[in-house]
This record gives C-alpha cells, structure tokens and sequence, in this order.
C-alpha cells in the first residue's frame, strides 16, 4: 500500500482507489474532502495516469492552488501538470486555442462585471431607454440567468412566457438589449464570464474538427469538486466531456446535497440529486465521519437536515468527546442579542483561551452586522467583516451618511465630492474638478465656490438645484430628529429611487443596507441612553447621531493585526471552520428568510444554509434570535426560526428556552425524522375564564397582579420600555419557567389589583 494511503479511513480509501467508472463521493462536513480529492489525483498518477490527463474542475482559485500544493507534497513535481482550476480558468484556457472555431480571435478580452454593465447602459442609451427602468445590474443578471440555461437571444426573443415576464416588469426590451450585448461582444471580440462557459458548451456540441473528441482523449479522468453548486450549463458540458458511447465514464464527483445553498446563483441541486439517473454504473461512497465537531454540534446537524425532503440519506458521526451543548440565547431586542453575544465572546476567550480569530459570528443578510460591529467595538473586541466592506464602508451607507454631513456641514468637501455627482444628476467630473480648483485657488470650500459665476447656464442651473436640495436638508436638521431627516435625505436626493430600479441580489441587499442604517437611527432616537453632557436632557438630533457614530467607526484596529473575530454571511461562511460560531436572527422571516415561505425548495435550501452555518462550529455553538428588531423603520416580532425547534432537545444547554414558550408558538423538545412532536402540557387555561377582561396595556404598572390566559395568575416585577415598545418582566408561579418577558402591547393580560 502506498504510504499516503494510510493517512485515509476506510470509506475514504476505497473512493481514492477506486479508479475507473463513475464514482460519486457525499462528502459531509469536516470528513476530509480535500484529502481524498487530492489523494485521489495523487492515487491516479502514481497508478500510471499522466498528470496531464487529469482535469480536476473547481469553483475557486484557493481551491485549485491548495489541491495542487497538497499533490505536490504527496507526488512532486509531476502535479504542476494536473490541469487543476476553476470552471473559468480552464475553459478559457481551452478556448484561447479554439477560439477561432467559433469566430473569436485566441486574443479575445474577457469582459469583467463593471465591463458589462458599461457596455449595457451604453446600448440603452443608443436603444433610447430610460436607464431608471433598465438598471445595468438587473438586466446583466437577466442575461447571465439565460444564458446560464443555454437560452440565446434569438431563443429568448421567441420565448412567449419569457416576453410576457418582461412586460410585466415593465422591461419590454429586454430581448432587444440582449440581442444588441451579444452582437456588441462579438464585435468587440470580447466575452464576459458566462461566455466562457457557453461557447465551451457550443464548442463541445458543435464538434467542429471533431474537438470534444479531442479533449476526450486529452482528459481520461475527470474530478469535479463541490458539484452540488454546479448550474445546468456547467454540468452539460461536464456530461459532454465524459459520456458518450464506448466512454469508460471516468467520472469523480465530490459534493454534499445537504450543503446546496446557491440556487441564486443558479446552482442545480438535482444534478448531484440525480446523478445516478445519467451514470448507471455510478459507486457512492460516503464520507460519514466528521474530524472538525463535537457530537452535540453533528447531532444537531442531523436532527435539522433529516426534515428535508429531498436528499441523500447519511448520517454524520464522530468520535470525539461529548463537549459542550449548544447555548441558546433569547434576547428582548436586537441590540440586547448583539450585546449579549459580544459579552459571550470575551467570556469565551477568558474560560476557553480563544484567539478573536477562531471565532465567527455568522448571520442571513449582510445588513445585520451593524448592531454586532457596535456592541464589538464598545467592547473594544477587534473584528472584521469577511468578504465584504464593514458596515460603514459600503458604499450606499457611506452615501447617505455624506448627505447627513452636509446637512450640517456644508463646507465637508469630501461629503460634498462624493454625491454632488450621486445619483447622477448630469454633474461631470470636468465641472467638479473646475469647482475644486476655484475653492482651493480662493481658500473657500466647495459648497461656497458655488455662488461663483464661472460656468455656463445649463451647468449653473444644475448646481443651484444641488444646493438648494441640501439646503432643504440643513433646513429640516435645525427642526427635526435624525430618523426623519435621514428618511428625507434618502428620497429626497433620489436615492430610494436609484437603489429600488435594481433588483439584482446586490442591488437588494445595498437597499438591506440602507433599511438596517435606517434602523439603526431609529434606535438612536427612541433609545433611553443619554448622549449629551446636560443631565436629563437627550439630543436626538443629526449632529448628535453623527457624532456617536463617528465614536464608533474610528476606532483604530492594529495594523497588520489578523487576530480578528470574523463577521459574514452564512453563505459566505461555507468551507470554513471556526473553534467557536455564533448563528444570530435565528427568526421566522429571516432564517428562514420570508422569501423562502412559500416554497418548499425554498425552505429545503434555506433549512440546508443553517446546516452549513453550524456545522462551521467545532468546539461551541451558540445559536440567538430576539423577540423584537428593527426592519425598514419599525418594530417587527418574529416567532423564534423553525430551525431552532428542529434541534433535539438534548444537544442544547437551556432546552427551556428552545421550549419558545409563548402563546403563539408551539411547543417542541425532541424530533425524530420528519415528525415533530409536542412535549407535554404545561399548566396552563384550557381556554380564557368568563370573567376574563383584557385590561389596557397602558395602565399596568410595576407590583401589579395580573392575569394570562396561558400562564395563569402573576406579579409584575419590572417594566422596560416606553409607549407601544413597553416590556414587563412578569413572575407566573403556576408556569413551568415561571420569569417571564412580555411586550405589553401583545400580552393580553388582566389586571387582578
């Protein structure tokens, strides 16, 4: 046996020496997927395949660069010549010396994002369209989207049902612009990233000079790694190149259902799902033994993933000790949730001696992070956000944050340079710089070289209509609170309108964004904290809120100093592995997201985002939602995440609080497959007394006795809050976790005396 081999378990041995014939391998979390993928090359090459001959295809740079470095160790020198790399790279590659088959010239450009999205507003211009009605983002995701399902322009331009959606959009020419990118391209000698998956397929299936035949004998075998992300363009050309009559079908893929979390993307669960439909003779083994999780972490894992439908059975285990059970946290609000958790952080580094890197707080959308980046950098707790900008970094937050300072400050010339042009408003570049070089050539700031007549009258009467709007703002921020002023500036400047015409992902989650920055200031100036120097006296003015979030965002992080705890996405935590993960907004509508309720594919993928989320967890893994946040202004309460009930009771450390004992929601310890079952009674009304009498929220107070309809007769011990937002914190003797939090507004209590 060679001595690599021995580093493998059973199961992963047998899917690295199995050679010919199609093999599929369900590789769960933390079971060593990398190691048997390179191992397998390695196997392959060491059993006398070529190197050359190998064509492993993965879904990022890191991921080929690793799979080759670890061959390297293993083999040598000879892994350089493993064609090892993404979908894109590789077949670009093969289209530089195919190219001219298809009519491109081998020196073709590669057209980026920002590329096709300058090429798009170009054609609407030249089409005559309003670009509010067209953005760039939207329109290049609805091509992207077809061509990924292999449909052209002029098959989209004949597609009835595709029109129809079109219209109803109110997006008509579409079909138009789409015909007008690809002529466009063509001419330009260019392609963006999704031609280079589809004129690989066209190059295949065309078999001009009979090339897929030459790329089949190139490439005897063929590993695809994460295949339950690939789209339906990708595996087609994957099934070109290794099915066909007389192939020996040398075919490796290696995925995990359960981790298909990209249909957004366009990913295809049922090509992993139905593998075997299209390989008859496929082998499967599974990688069932997990080396990164404690044995509460993958039970938990388990008892969620068993609710979806559609999969491929498996059983994650391991053998590592008990640990620590799952902490639950249920918070009143989302600042308390954010607070809370930061406290559990420095707890955790004291009693356990994690570095601020082994730790991650993941989250649904990216517009969370905000109250978690706060309640951090008031702990002084350094952290970043992984693959992405902070918070205050984004472009659309700093954006409407320059608007607020010129409201108050109109000689900020950086404000100032950053939307005198935003949304466009037909202020270039050469007339800004002009402006800038007055100001600075007569020592005035920018917003005073204004009043100076030094352009012609088209241009002058678009600056006074700048000023004037920012002189409706600085107006409103003499008389009103930061929210209000800061939902003027939003539409007022015509940024609700440039952000709401995209409908791309990235174009809702930068209006996400805007709803959390929005939140965050209505907290601000509905919060008890005192933020002025005067005792009893609270400014909830702009200036004020400026000035707190100025406190916050400078705080300076070490330079060079990767020690960080890490804040992203749930999407963006997958393949990664932290000693210790924090899941947060653990709520209905949110994880799961309300987009996701009316599907159960849906559900299914956003049920398989919280299996990946913890199983990033190795050692602890504290799950959190709150009974109240703030979304796009106000106050939401949202029932605790489905997800949280699917957990068996015995992997959490507080199943009282997985109990979710409040009225509306139903009560649930343990589960077993699909069948959720109720846990006992708790003492409680069968139904309301006829006495009963809903007493208005307004008049209880502090010591009072009052009456539920559940929970029977209790004391008010504490009331937080003001006005709607007002908490009690009531002591029910007769209930089997008799502290309880209610917002009053809800409670539906009785007043007794």
């Amino acid at each position: 046996m060679n001595e690599f081999l021995k580093q493998l378990n059973p199961v992963q041995r047998q899917a690295v020496t199995t050679i010919n014939g199609p093999i599929m391998v369900i590789a769960g979390p933390g079971s060593g997927k990398t190691r048997v993928l390179t191992f397998r090359i390695a196997n392959l090459i060491h059993s006398g395949v070529p190197p050359h001959q190998v064509l492993a295809l993965t879904f990022t740079n890191k991921a080929a660069r690793e799979m080759k470095e670890r061959i390297a160790k293993v083999i040598g020198e000879k892994a350089r010549r493993v064609w090892a790399g993404t979908f894109h790279s590789i077949f670009s590659r093969i289209l530089r010396m195919e190219s001219e088959k298809l009519g491109y010239p081998p020196t073709f450009s590669i057209y980026d994002t920002e590329d096709s999205k300058t090429l798009i507003r170009d054609i609407i211009k030249t089409l005559g369209l309003e670009k509010n009605q067209y953005p760039a983002g939207a329109v290049l995701s609805r091509i992207s989207n077809a061509k990924s399902n292999l449909i052209t322009w002029k098959a989209y331009a004949n597609n009835p049902e595709l029109i129809s959606r079109d219209q109803m959009d109110k997006r008509p020419a579409m079909h138009k612009i789409y015909k007008q990118y690809v002529t466009r391209c063509e001419k330009a000698g260019a392609m963006d990233f999704d031609d280079l998956l589809l004129m690989t397929f066209r190059l295949f299936y065309e078999n001009k000079d009979n090339v897929v035949d030459k790329y089949r004998q190139k490439f005897t075998h063929l590993l695809v790694d994460e295949f339950q992300d690939t789209n339906f363009l990708q595996y087609a050309i994957i099934k070109r190149l290794s099915k066909y009559q007389g192939s020996p079908e040398n075919i490796c893929i290696v995925g995990d259902d359960a981790q298909s979390i990209y249909a957004f993307r366009g990913a295809t669960i049922s090509n992993i799902l139905d593998f075997k439909k299209d390989f008859p003779t496929l082998q499967t083994f599974k990688l069932e033994q997990n080396y990164r999780s404690t044995p509460h972490i993958v039970g938990a894992a388990n008892s969620v993933i068993s609710h979806n439908a559609k999969q491929i059975k498996k059983k994650i285990w391991t053998e590592y000790d008990s640990g620590s059970k799952i902490n639950l946290i249920k918070a009143l609000s989302d600042t308390e949730e954010a607070r809370r958790i930061a406290g559990s952080i420095v707890e955790q580094k004291n009693r356990y001696h994690y570095e601020n890197k082994e730790i991650a707080i993941l989250y649904r959308t990216n517009a969370q992070s905000r109250v978690f980046e706060e309640q951090l950098r008031r702990m002084n707790i350094p952290y970043k956000i992984y693959g992405g900008l902070s918070f205050y970094q984004r472009k659309e937050v700093k954006d409407l944050m320059a608007y607020l300072r010129l409201s108050v400050n109109q000689k900020d010339d950086e404000a100032f340079r950053r939307v005198i042009n935003y949304p466009k408003r037909g202020i270039g570049k050469t007339t800004l710089d002009k402006l800038m070089t007055v100001a600075n050539s007569e020592g005035v700031s920018a917003w005073e070289a204004l009043d100076k007549d030094i352009f012609n009258a088209r241009t002058t009467g678009l600056l006074r209509k700048f000023k004037e709007q920012i002189k409706k703002l600085s107006g409103a921020a003499k008389t009103t609170n930061a929210y209000d002023l800061a939902n003027l500036a939003y539409k007022s400047s015509g940024m609700l309108s440039d952000l709401a015409a995209d409908n791309s992902i990235e174009g809702m989650s930068r209006q996400e964004n805007i709803s959390a920055l929005l939140d965050g200031i209505k907290e601000f100036i509905e919060s008890d904290e005192l933020i002025t120097d005067l005792p009893g006296e609270q400014d909830k003015s702009i200036s004020s809120y400026l000035q707190s979030v100025a406190l916050i965002t400078d705080f300076d992080e070490e330079k060079g100093d990767d020690d960080q705890v890490l804040l992203m996405s749930a999407h963006a935590s997958k393949g990664l592995e932290f000693k210790s993960v924090f899941v947060v907004g653990l709520e209905e509508n949110l994880f799961p997201s309300f987009m996701a309720k009316d599907s159960s594919s849906g559900m299914d993928e956003e049920r398989r985002l919280f299996y990946v989320a913890i199983t990033r967890a190795m050692e602890q893994l504290t799950l959190s939602y709150s009974n109240s946040r703030y979304q796009y202004g106000s106050m939401r309460f949202n029932e605790p995440s489905r997800f949280l009930a699917e957990i068996d009771a015995e992997h959490y450390l507080n199943p009282e609080v997985a109990h979710f004992d409040e009225p509306e929601q139903k009560m649930v310890s343990r589960v077993s497959g699909p069948q959720i079952q109720k846990r006992g009674p708790v003492k409680s009304y069968v139904g309301p007394p006829k006495d009963f009498k809903v007493s208005n929220p307004a008049d209880i107070k502090d010591g009072m006795k009052v009456r539920h309809i559940r929970f029977g007769n209790g004391t008010v011990k504490g009331i937080e809050g003001k006005n709607e937002n007002r908490v009690a914190t009531i002591y029910f003797p007769d209930s089997e976790n008799p502290e309880k939090k209610i917002m009053l507004k809800f409670a539906k209590l009785e007043i007794l005396s």
